[in-house]
């Protein structure tokens, strides 16, 4: 979607909305932490996000990837930087090439800064000489396929001459076919709003979003307005001075001025504000926070995923549960599925389904911080408490969970400790929920005045003599549906049937039953390969002769990956009842 067209739908509502900025990591663990990031700010609701463009592409790639993942995979709008800076018209076509192909349908043009160590900005061969002649050639290119905006300045651009010829530039820029400014950074509010005036007497009617980037360090704070030459008032310097040492008190008054900013340019009925994160994100929460900017419920979690805006995912409105804590997995596996877009989550009869492809499967970190993460588990008692510790918050992390637990856990998380240090090693579960109102911060989710509903749920690994026992208890429970099944595919299950089952639901004023989240014998059996092989990437890490790495190369080809559901959403503890006293690490010692 273009983002002009969110931004006139909350000046139509006269509701306040606001965007982020990140740049691409330098480092792969930078990225995949972004890419966390991305997803808890996500909840943030912002209304669009941009990703910057490094000089003469030199980030091009990972830009396009950053962008097309945080659209497709964590549901972001997003917009892409382009900047003019050592790009012939070859790279500039590329880079359009590929943003058309993403489904990214949003450019922010910039003329771009002089390359490092290059005082004065000249144009490439073939290039283009400035954001105007870069904003006349997309639409020339593209037509209104993309929603193309610029950057204004408010103190004026350091090359014009003056601040009158660089908004004569600006109007240059709209006049061009610009959909909206996004400013420079400033904290002098006064200019600002007298520079808007200033745009609006010109004839500029788009909208302006100006720039935010709270204070995170003094010297930080020093070196970027230095850079950008950025007017600092008297009163702010004052007030640093004495705690520019005290980097959490420097955060702090950040954050409020921040906020005092964002609130005087709303009395002058500024609606939208686009915030500077470095890819931080404590300081612009709080921001929001502070404002009462508080996204509606329904439009955080339309449902209990965060919905792709792919293209051909825009329709999806059903997922295996399996991928739950492997969204990015799950998504670059499943987008080439033949069935897209009839809604459904793919059908696993293609043959494209569960093809790993050129993505494989790895651990998110290195082997020195899975080392320090997981340290050497000696025999299964040790890596159940691995796993008995992420469920209690004391390990940040899983290979097949990189986020810790959600907040809906916190009324099964002693169960889960438990049972993990009795020997079944969970990675997913959920609590039975039995119509809570869609609007609740914790199970809450899709349009407003609804209910929604949970099945107990619980993956996990388990030894095949553990698995024996636990299955003569699940048989005593009519209740209970499960699947197992080990690496070399051999399944055991107590239903006939291939029926998807619905694990959560939501029921909706003028709206049919909406089933979001399923269990499926299909896709369970494409989920095992990536499940052990997260194991075996696991092991790797360790010399083959180290007994922490025969213990996981046990587990790997011995054991089972199972899912229990309990289909009574009415009991919420009947699910942990099959675990009794057993104890599944007596079967590897």
């Amino acid at each position: 979607m273009k983002v002009i067209q969110k931004i006139e739908q909350a000046t139509l509502d006269n509701r306040p909305f606001w965007s982020f900025e990140y740049f691409p990591p330098k480092t792969q663990q930078g990225i995949n932490n972004l890419y966390d990031r991305m997803e808890r700010m996500y909840n943030l609701g912002p209304t669009f996000i941009d990703v910057t463009w490094g000089a003469g592409g030199s980030t091009s790639d990972l830009t396009l990837e950053l962008c097309s993942t945080a659209q497709g995979v964590y549901g972001l709008e997003t917009t892409m930087h382009l900047t003019c800076t050592n790009m012939p018209k070859e790279q500039i076509d590329y880079a359009l090439e590929k943003a058309k192909e993403y489904g990214i349908q949003n450019i922010l043009a910039l003329r771009g800064d002089p390359p490092r160590g290059q005082e004065v900005w000249t144009a490439c061969e073939s290039g283009f000489s400035n954001a105007i002649d870069l904003v006349k050639y997309i639409r020339q290119q593209y037509g209104d396929y993309f929603c193309v905006s610029v950057a204004g300045y408010p103190e004026g651009h350091l090359d014009a001459a003056s601040v009158q010829e660089d908004l004569q530039f600006l109007k240059a820029k709209v006049d061009a076919g610009a959909d909206y400014i996004v400013t420079q950074l400033f904290y002098d509010v006064e200019l600002f709003i007298d520079w808007v005036k200033k745009c609006r007497d010109l004839g500029i009617t788009c909208p302006i979003l100006p720039g935010i980037l709270p204070i995170q360090n003094f010297n930080g704070f020093k070196r970027m307005t230095t850079l950008c030459k950025t007017f600092v008032p008297q009163s702010i310097l004052d007030a640093l001075e004495p705690i520019k040492d005290d980097d959490q008190a420097v955060k702090d008054y950040g954050v409020q001025l921040a906020v005092d900013m964002c609130r005087r340019m709303q009395e002058e009925g500024i609606l939208g504000f686009h915030f500077y994160t470095l890819n931080l994100e404590r300081s612009t929460r709080l921001v929001l926070e502070g404002l009462d900017f508080v996204p509606a419920q329904e439009d955080v979690r339309p449902l209990p995923w965060c919905p792709s805006l792919s293209k051909k995912r825009m329709n999806e409105t059903v997922r295996p549960i399996f991928w739950r804590n492997r969204v990015k997995s799950y998504i670059t596996r499943t987008e080439n599925w033949d069935e897209f877009p009839n809604g459904r989550w793919g059908d696993s009869r293609s043959p494209a389904y569960g093809d790993l492809g050129v993505h494989g499967v790895s651990l998110k970190q290195s082997m020195k911080e899975a080392k320090q993460l997981w340290k050497a588990p000696q025999n299964l008692e040790e890596i159940s408490q691995i796993f008995a510790d992420y469920c209690s918050g004391k390990t940040a992390a899983l290979p097949w969970s990189d986020q810790p637990l959600m907040p809906e856990s916190n009324a099964i998380t002693e169960k889960l400790v438990n049972i993990n240090r009795m020997g079944y090693l969970t990675i997913n579960s959920q609590p039975a929920v039995n119509g809570v109102k869609s609007s609740h911060k914790v199970h809450g989710w899709g349009p407003k005045n609804g209910y929604v509903y949970q099945k107990a749920y619980l993956e996990f690994f388990v030894s095949p003599q553990a698995l024996d026992k636990l299955v003569e208890k699940i048989n005593q429970d009519p209740y209970i549906t499960y699947y197992a099944i080990n690496k070399q595919g051999d399944l055991h299950t107590n239903t006939q049937s291939d029926e998807p089952n619905a694990v959560t639901w939501g029921i909706f004023p003028g709206k049919q039953i909406v089933q979001p989240t399923i269990v499926e014998a299909y896709s369970f059996t494409v989920w095992k390969d990536e499940a052990f092989e997260l194991w075996a990437e696991w092991a790797k890490v360790y010399e083959p002769e180290e007994p922490t790495r025969k213990c996981i190369e046990a587990i790997t080809n011995d054991w089972y990956l199972v899912n229990v559901v309990h289909n009574d959403y009415q009991d919420s503890d009947a699910i942990f009842k099959i675990f009794g006293e057993s104890n599944g690490t007596e079967y590897i010692r």
